[in-house]
């Protein structure tokens, strides 16, 4: 017996319309066509000024805090970000921030990111990657990026990254799956 897998997608856009979210639009498809899934999504553009003005997480609005409980008890996150000045983007770094160290121990994580160009594309082993190592989640071997080139708008065009993804999520399909198995 199985149960839909919860994911939270936690986006670092600044904005509600962006490159990042389009991507994460065809990961969560292309997900929802391998096994049934339950999707969230963490906005951080859209979690107000008790978030971004919070040094700890006391004090939170209640919404936000929601947020985060969200976040860390996922089955499966999927972390996206666009690429800024070389790395994530610092609302998303913010927002991790706050998560608790141990809270994702072993939870896995797909790392999603969108940058001007591919020089950029790096930036999930040398930035994200490490980021996530230190809350010793699960990072998925396979992590997916596109630049600028591979969109028009937020809809992307490119038919290679429609493969990468199809190709990369097969490759750890079932691992993810076992995740949903009712014990």
């Amino acid at each position: 017996m199985s149960r839909p897998l919860r994911v939270v997608v936690v986006n670092g856009s600044p904005t509600q319309r962006s490159k990042t979210m389009g991507l994460v639009k065809l990961i969560t498809e292309s997900l929802s066509q391998k096994l049934a899934i339950e999707v969230h999504h963490t906005n951080v553009y859209h979690l107000g000024p008790s978030f971004t003005g919070a040094m700890s997480r006391e004090g939170l609005d209640p919404s936000v805090e929601e947020e985060f409980a969200a976040v860390e008890s996922a089955d499966l996150l999927i972390a996206a970000t666009p690429v800024y000045r070389g790395s994530y983007a610092g609302m998303f770094k913010h927002f991790f921030d706050l998560v608790g160290q141990y809270a994702l121990t072993n939870t896995p994580v797909i790392l999603v990111a969108t940058g001007g160009s591919d020089r950029h594309a790096l930036v999930i082993e040398h930035a994200l990657r490490p980021l996530f190592g230190f809350f010793q989640a699960a990072t998925v071997p396979v992590g997916f990026y596109a630049n600028s080139g591979d969109f028009d708008g937020d809809v992307v065009l490119n038919a290679e990254v429609y493969s990468r993804i199809e190709v990369g999520l097969g490759d750890v399909i079932d691992s993810l799956r076992r995740l949903t198995t009712v014990r």
